[in-house]
């Protein structure tokens, strides 16, 4: 299929939370070099529009996410303290983004984890099944727990870069590559400004009111039952 190529440029913002918990879940553990790879390929599929033919020149990829945390947890089934700075998890992460720094176009923006809250929880299906009598403490594994721990100045960063590039109109198109409908308000604003305003939730299933605030919803991959790839569907226009 030949391609038009066109002036318009396009900026990606990718979560980066919710782009490693999706791609993990879709194409299983990568090493750090290898998921950097993956994002970038999937990023530049969106800058072809098969529907359209066109081709986009791309703006920036910014990356959002956090620093590997460094604390000590305490873990109440392993009845232990986990030092962070000493698992693969810490290691891969410190990779993950140092080697993001080193790939053109790439902008790196960094929140932090507020980590002095985190702890271990229980899985909130565990612990239905446990509360139904389905499971015993004894049934307990250690995969049952979670680590909770939450991010601080993420959608912030996220929200004031989609203002900014809105404002100065340095983008015909932002793609927001997430599930959150947090930045509803940053997408109505960037709409208002003209700009074409799309939505890759990586097939996941989002709230109906992000759906409405957007210009359309895309996923750059390949769905089993509709055989079709980066094909945009639009949204109900407000």
């Amino acid at each position: 299929m030949k391609f038009n190529k066109f002036n318009d440029k396009v900026a990606i913002l990718v979560d980066g939370g919710f782009y490693r918990r999706r791609a993990q879940s879709l194409w299983g553990q990568q090493t750090s070099d290898d998921r950097i790879d993956e994002l970038l390929n999937y990023c530049y599929r969106h800058l072809r529009d098969k529907g359209a033919r066109k081709e986009f020149e791309l703006y920036r990829i910014f990356y959002y996410d956090c620093p590997p945390m460094s604390r000590t947890v305490y873990h109440p089934f392993l009845k232990k303290n986990i030092d962070f700075r000493h698992t693969p998890l810490y290691t891969w992460m410190t990779e993950f983004l140092e080697g993001l720094t080193y790939r053109r176009k790439i902008a790196l923006r960094l929140g932090t984890l507020s980590d002095t809250q985190a702890k271990y929880t229980l899985d909130a299906k565990v612990l239905n099944k446990l509360c139904k009598g389905d499971i015993k403490v004894d049934d307990l594994k250690e995969s049952d727990f979670r680590l909770e721990v939450k991010q601080k100045g993420v959608d912030m960063k996220i929200g004031v870069d989609i203002a900014s590039i809105a404002y100065k109109h340095q983008v015909d198109k932002i793609i927001l590559i997430s599930g959150d409908s947090d930045f509803v308000p940053a997408a109505k604003l960037a709409r208002r400004e003209g700009i074409d305003f799309v939505l890759d939730p990586m097939r996941h299933k989002i709230k109906s009111e992000l759906q409405e605030h957007v210009d359309g919803v895309m996923s750059c991959f390949s769905d089993p039952k509709k055989k079709q790839e980066c094909k945009e569907k639009d949204s109900k226009e407000i």
